[in-house]
């Protein structure tokens, strides 16, 4: 999903569906992860184009879509005009009700600033509700930001992070210290089909590598791209396919509805 962090970030939403569309697709298992359920209100943290929006409503639940993109929304608007979307920066939102949920894929690691969105996130949460989400792990995507970081080094340019990829002792921290009661954090290697054939890895960083390639002159960007693919290939580009060196992270945590007491259903 696109970062819902109200940064000027302009996003090909037609691209975003037709080129990277493995984005949301993979975003189906947090889907289930989370087991949304009739009658459930449950927020879309980073919603994009709101195909997960759409897969969690039909699941019976009340669903609103938040993404700081306004050219995301207005392609989640058209394709699923049924469908509440808002346009809300994910550090600082609220809502006059509470939900159920929060839920959120491939959006959160746009965010060096995790306290603020899960300070967010916390108070949206009814006591006892919980937090499902997914985003990039430590070491994602680490052969392409190398390989960039080398090739713009030679050429005398020094690349910023763009990222925050945690690992799962480092985000269950964060959620701890934002008064979350962490249930399950897993760590996991998902080499990423690029789709585009040849064109995969030069699309990708189009789409997603502004930051990465920031220091790099615009009129150097193609030669940039074609150096980093040349230093990949052997390894990533596989049967005429780029596959990248994804890692995720996927959490569920919980709002206790009382300090060292997490809300049950009785036993009795």
């Amino acid at each position: 999903m696109s970062p819902p962090d109200g940064t000027d970030t302009k996003w090909d939403s037609t691209s975003y569906d037709g080129d990277h569309s493995f984005v949301f697709e993979y975003g189906e298992d947090v889907v289930d992860l989370l087991e949304p359920a009739p009658d459930e209100r449950i927020l879309d943290l980073g919603c994009g184009t709101g195909h997960l929006t759409d897969q969690i409503a039909r699941s019976g639940a009340d669903v609103v879509g938040l993404d700081a993109s306004a050219e995301m929304l207005a392609e989640a608007r058209e394709r699923y005009s049924d469908r509440e979307f808002v346009r809300a920066d994910a550090r600082n939102f609220s809502f006059e009700s509470e939900f159920d949920a929060v839920f959120s894929n491939a959006a959160l690691h746009w965010i060096p600033d995790q306290d603020a969105v899960l300070d967010s996130v916390e108070a949206s949460l009814r006591p006892g509700g919980r937090f499902v989400a997914e985003l990039g792990g430590t070491g994602n995507v680490q052969s392409i930001v190398d390989a960039v970081r080398a090739v713009a080094s030679e050429r005398g340019y020094e690349v910023d992070f763009p990222w925050y990829f945690p690992s799962v002792g480092e985000y269950a921290t964060v959620l701890e210290s934002n008064g979350f009661e962490v249930r399950y954090a897993t760590l996991f290697d998902r080499p990423t089909e690029l789709d585009g054939g040849a064109d995969g890895l030069a699309s990708w960083l189009a789409m997603f590598g502004d930051g990465l390639l920031a220091a790099v002159p615009e009129g150097e960007r193609a030669d940039v791209i074609a150096a980093v693919e040349d230093r990949l290939r052997d390894e990533y580009f596989v049967d005429g396919t780029w596959v990248a060196d994804y890692r995720r992270l996927r959490v569920v945590a919980v709002r206790p509805s009382q300090r060292g007491l997490v809300h049950e259903p009785s036993s009795t």
